[in-house]
C-alpha cells in the first residue's frame, strides 16, 4: 500500500499541499479530484522525488519512500504518466516503449512485454515505426502509457490523461484504465473529468487548494449533490 501522511509542499514561502493525507490500497484504483491548482501534480511529483516536501511521511508497502531519488523510487514499483504525455517525439513508437525498460536487462521478458503492451493498444503497433512526434494526441497518451509499463511498476500513477482528447479517445484511455486494473495494477489516478474518473475509482478523494476536503468510494462522491454541483455541472 501506497500512503501519504500530513504531506506539507511549499513553493516560494506558499504552501502548496497543506497537509494531505491519502491510502492506495493494493490493486485499487484511486483517484484524486479537484480543480486546477488545487495541488494534485505536486502531490503526484512529489511522490516520485521531484518535489522535496517540507514535512510529511510516504511510505510504499510500510517502507520510506520520502527522499529516495526518482530512479529509487521507479525500483521500488511506483512509476508516473506524465501531464501532457511527454513522449520522445525524434523516437519511433517502439524506441519509446524500449525506453522505458531502460533499467531492466530480460530481454525475453522485455520483448513479451512489447507484445503485451501492443495487445493492450493495437494502434501502437501498426505506428510501431512511426515518429511518436506525428502521433495524434490519443496515440501519444497511449505511448505513454504503454512506456510506464514497461518497466513493469505495480503502482501506476497517471497526471491527466484524459487532457485535450476527444470524449471518443476519453472513453479508450479509461477502458485501458481498467482492463489495466483487472490484470493487477494499482492505479493512482489524478483526473479533471471528475465523472468519467469517480465511475472507475474504489477509492476517491477531493482537493481544494491544497487540503483533502472529502473521501468516499468513486460511486459516494459520484452521488454526492456538493460534488455534482461543483465538479459534474449539475444543480443540487
Amino acid at each position: 500500500m501506497l500512503k501519504v501522511n500530513d504531506l506539507v509542499v511549499s513553493y516560494g514561502g506558499i504552501e502548496a499541499l497543506k497537509g494531505i493525507s491519502l491510502e492506495v490500497p493494493e490493486g485499487k484504483i484511486v483517484t484524486l479530484i479537484g480543480a486546477n491548482g488545487a495541488g494534485k501534480s505536486t502531490l503526484l511529483r512529489s511522490i516520485m522525488g521531484l518535489v522535496k516536501p517540507e514535512s510529511g511521511s510516504i511510505t510504499y508497502n510500510d517502507k520510506k519512500i520520502l527522499g529516495l531519488n526518482s530512479q529509487k523510487i521507479v525500483e521500488s514499483g511506483i512509476t508516473l504518466v506524465p501531464e501532457g504525455r511527454r513522449v520522445f517525439p525524434n523516437l519511433t513508437v517502439l524506441e519509446n516503449l524500449q525506453i522505458g525498460a531502460y533499467m531492466r536487462k530480460d530481454k525475453e521478458e522485455i520483448e513479451k512485454d512489447i507484445r503485451w503492451i501492443y495487445d493492450l493498444f493495437p494502434r501502437l503497433e501498426e505506428r510501431s515505426w512511426q515518429m511518436a512526434g506525428t502521433l495524434s494526441g490519443g496515440e501519444q497518451q497511449m505511448l505513454a502509457v504503454g512506456r510506464a509499463l514497461m518497466c513493469r511498476p505495480k503502482v501506476l500513477m497517471m497526471d491527466e490523461p484524459s487532457l485535450g482528447l476527444a470524449p471518443l479517445i476519453i472513453k479508450d484511455i479509461f477502458k485501458i484504465i481498467q482492463e489495466i486494473n483487472k490484470q493487477g495494477m494499482t492505479i493512482l489516478l489524478i483526473e479533471q473529468n471528475a465523472n468519467m474518473a469517480l465511475k472507475v475509482a474504489d477509492v476517491a478523494y477531493v482537493l481544494e487548494t491544497g487540503r483533502i476536503t472529502m473521501s468516499g468510494t468513486g460511486k459516494e462522491l459520484l452521488e454526492n449533490p456538493d460534488i455534482k454541483a461543483a465538479y459534474l455541472g449539475k444543480k443540487k
